[in-house]
């Protein structure tokens, strides 16, 4: 009997160091044996932000040190491993290197077939590490770099339906949350701190909220948010202004996935109705709670990865190297980081001022 498939994965795009080890299962969700995560907070905390340079330094201090932790606590040995998959894109480029390099550095010394996987593959597919889920399926990435729609209809194969054409949403929260005098990382420290708030206190605008479809927009609020922050003088204040955020982005999130939904069953009319939400913002409660409520009104399915893999991790890479290395999709070890590696790489570029939506 053929053994089950063990994959390695590598990921190192920010500023988590990861390395995970999961395994497959005929007809059945992949168990994961080990998913090991380092992340940089102290690293990059009095900047306020990641520095590029310092992450890439993190990232080859402790990717061995990692791996070794994800092989010991999976009970699992080198010899073990089927394939090595790791992040090519996209993300910082020095970043990526660290992880890419060290993957391919594995593979061959292994005689293994080596995976490049995109990012965001890895956070579309994370929700198959603890859910059955049939293609296609409409995804909501909601991340730190990237907010985008996105009908899921196979392995590799994505339909962009709308996407953030300013800042992304987990970045939005994080620079609410510096305007604020919150420490990086800022965005889940917003959502405590929107509990304690009056989310009727400030009125915050809706970017592009009646236009452009699904795509989205949150520099004008971060601009609002600035623009009030200047005048707080009380904890009060911030916790008000901070829930007036938090309320303002769930009725953004609100509009724009009916919007979503309508362009995702007219795309699949004759499919069940399924609705994954994937990426580190996908963690916040009150998101999770507003998508929840909408999508049962429109008799979709939602599916969330689990806490712990809503955030970057090397389970979400292994994962998506277990589905090509099913199917042969490996990768010579001449290949390179992408830095802007897109899911659906024939949607148009819509970043930046002139924007026409």
């Amino acid at each position: 009997m053929k053994k089950n498939p063990i994959i390695l994965g590598i990921e190192t795009s920010c500023d988590e160091t990861a390395a995970a080890i999961i395994e497959g299962e005929e007809n059945n969700i992949p168990k994961i044996l080990s998913n090991i995560v380092s992340s940089q907070f102290d690293v990059h905390k009095e900047f306020g932000g990641v520095v590029p340079e310092l992450a890439a330094r993190s990232h080859a201090e402790k990717i061995d040190l990692i791996t070794k932790e994800a092989f010991k606590k999976s009970g699992t040995s080198i010899n073990d491993i089927d394939a090595v998959a790791a992040t090519a894109g996209p993300g910082l480029i020095v970043c990526l290197t660290v992880g890419l390099n060290f993957g391919k550095t594995f593979s061959k010394s292994l005689n293994k077939p080596f995976i490049a996987v995109n990012h965001l593959e890895g956070h579309a597919l994370s929700p198959k590490l603890n859910s059955k889920i049939d293609y296609p399926y409409l995804l909501l990435l909601i991340s730190g770099g990237h907010t985008q729609y996105l009908c899921v209809k196979g392995l590799g194969h994505y339909e962009r339906l709308g996407t953030t054409i300013d800042d992304a949403l987990g970045e939005a929260y994080d620079k609410t949350a510096k305007l604020l005098g919150i420490e990086f990382p800022g965005g889940p420290k917003i959502e405590k701190l929107a509990e304690i708030g009056n989310p009727n206190q400030f009125k915050l605008p809706k970017p592009i909220l009646n236009k452009g479809g699904c795509n989205l927009s949150f520099a004008g609020l971060k601009t609002a948010v600035l623009r009030i922050a200047k005048n707080i003088r009380s904890n009060e204040e911030k916790f008000n202004l901070a829930s007036s955020f938090q309320k303002t982005i769930e009725k953004i999130l609100h509009e724009k996935t009916k919007i979503a939904f309508k362009e995702f069953k007219k795309k699949n009319k004759n499919n069940k109705n399924i609705f994954v939400i994937a990426g580190g913002v996908a963690a916040n409660k009150g998101i999770r709670n507003i998508l929840n409520k909408l999508s049962k009104e429109h008799n979709f399915e939602t599916i969330f990865p689990e806490i712990s893999l809503c955030s970057d991790n090397a389970a979400m890479i292994a994962m998506v190297g277990l589905e090509k290395y099913k199917l042969g999709l490996f990768d010579g070890l001449d290949f390179k980081v992408n830095p802007r590696w897109a899911l659906d790489e024939k949607a148009k570029f819509l970043k930046g001022a002139g924007v026409k939506l």
